[in-house]
C-alpha cells in the first residue's frame, strides 16, 4: 500500500554528538541535499571525485571524508550518483568497507530491474537498499517542494523517517525494492511531457507573431495552468539554461520508460516523440544544460551556440 509522510522544514543545527550521515555524490542534487540535512540538524559526512563539489559541501558545514570512512562509519549513506553502474561500480570497490545493518538510500533514477537485482544482493550481505528517488528539480528540493518515493523494506522506510521528513514536502512508502524507481518514472513521464508541451506551446506563439511572455502569462491564468511553468517558463523565454535538472540525465530516464512501457505491452507513443526531441537536443550539445533547453529544438534554433554554458 502506497503510503505517506508529511516533511518537515530544516531549520535545527548539526548536532555533533548524533550519528552521522553519509552522502556518497555531491552534484546537483547530492550537495543540495546535504544542504538540507546539515540544516535539518544531521552532521553529515560527504564525499565526491570533484574538489568544487567537495568545497560546496564543506561550506555549507559539511565534513569531507573518504568512502571507506563513510562506509564503516555511517549506518545510513546517501547515495546520489548519476546511474545505477556507479553504485555498483562502486559496491564492487569497496566490498571490504560494507557492513551488515547499514542502510543505503539511493535518489538514482534507474532501472526498476536493476534496483530489485541490486537491492537482493545487498540483502544476502545483511545491507538493506531503499530506492528514494525524488520528484522535483535541484531548486525544488532546496525550496522543500520536491516528493520522495520510496521503494524498499517498510521498516527501513520507517527507520529514515528523520532523514526522508528534510528531503521535501512529503515521502511515500510506494512498496517492495524497485517501486520508487517504477513511481519517479511514471510522474517523469507526465514532467517530461509538460515541459516539452509547454515548450512547444511557447516556440508556436513566437512563431505566429505572438508576444511569447504574454502567452505564458494567459497560460498561468487559464486551464492550460501547471506548476512547470512556475519552474521552467521564465528560463525558456530568457534563454537561461543554467541547469537545475540537465537535459541529458531526463533523456536517460525517457529510454528507460520506453523500454519498461514496451515490455508491459504499452504503445508509448507520447515518450516515443518526446524521446526523439530530447535526442535532438542532444545532438545539438544541448545534453549538459537545463532541460528547459528542449525549447530549442522545438522553436528550430537548436544550432545556436550562444547559450549560457552550464558549470
Amino acid at each position: 500500500m502506497l503510503t505517506a509522510m508529511a516533511a518537515s522544514s530544516p531549520s535545527t543545527a548539526p548536532d555533533g554528538d548524533a550519528p552521522p550521515l553519509g552522502l556518497i555524490g555531491l552534484g546537483l542534487l547530492g550537495v543540495v541535499l546535504g544542504e538540507r540535512l546539515i540544516a535539518g540538524g544531521f552532521r553529515a559526512l560527504g564525499c565526491d571525485l570533484d574538489s568544487v563539489r567537495r568545497d560546496s559541501f564543506q561550506r555549507l558545514g559539511g565534513q569531507l571524508a573518504g568512502t571507506d570512512e563513510i562506509l564503516r562509519g555511517c549506518d545510513r549513506v546517501l547515495l546520489s550518483l548519476p546511474t545505477h553502474s556507479e553504485v555498483a561500480a562502486l559496491i564492487c570497490a569497496h566490498t571490504a568497507s560494507l557492513r551488515p545493518g547499514t542502510i543505503f538510500l539511493g535518489t538514482t533514477t534507474g532501472d526498476p530491474d536493476t534496483t530489485e537485482t541490486l537491492a537482493t544482493d545487498l540483502s544476502s550481505r545483511g545491507i538493506t537498499y531503499l530506492d528514494a528517488t525524488i520528484s522535483g528539480s535541484s531548486a525544488q528540493v532546496r525550496a522543500g517542494s520536491a516528493v520522495v518515493m520510496v521503494g524498499g523494506e517498510r521498516t527501513a522506510f520507517d527507520a529514515c523517517a528523520d532523514i526522508l521528513s528534510k528531503l521535501g514536502c512529503q515521502a511515500f512508502h510506494t512498496g517492495p525494492a524497485g517501486s520508487g524507481a517504477k513511481m519517479k518514472l511514471a510522474t517523469n513521464i507526465v514532467l517530461g511531457l509538460n515541459r516539452a508541451a509547454l515548450a512547444e506551446g511557447l516556440a508556436f506563439a513566437r512563431g505566429v507573431g505572438l508576444d511569447a511572455a504574454q502567452a505564458l502569462a494567459i497560460m498561468r491564468a487559464g486551464p492550460a495552468y501547471s506548476r512547470m511553468m512556475d519552474g521552467k517558463g521564465d528560463k525558456m523565454l530568457k534563454g537561461d539554461f543554467t541547469p537545475e535538472a540537465r537535459l541529458s540525465q531526463h533523456s536517460k530516464d525517457v529510454y528507460i520508460i520506453l523500454e519498461q512501457g514496451r515490455a508491459a505491452g504499452l504503445p508509448m507513443t507520447l515518450s516515443a516523440a518526446h524521446r526523439e526531441s530530447l535526442e535532438a537536443a542532444e545532438a545539438a550539445g544541448l545534453g549538459a544544460l537545463d532541460n528547459s533547453a528542449l525549447i530549442r529544438v522545438l522553436d528550430g534554433t537548436a544550432h545556436v551556440t550562444t547559450f549560457k554554458s552550464a558549470p
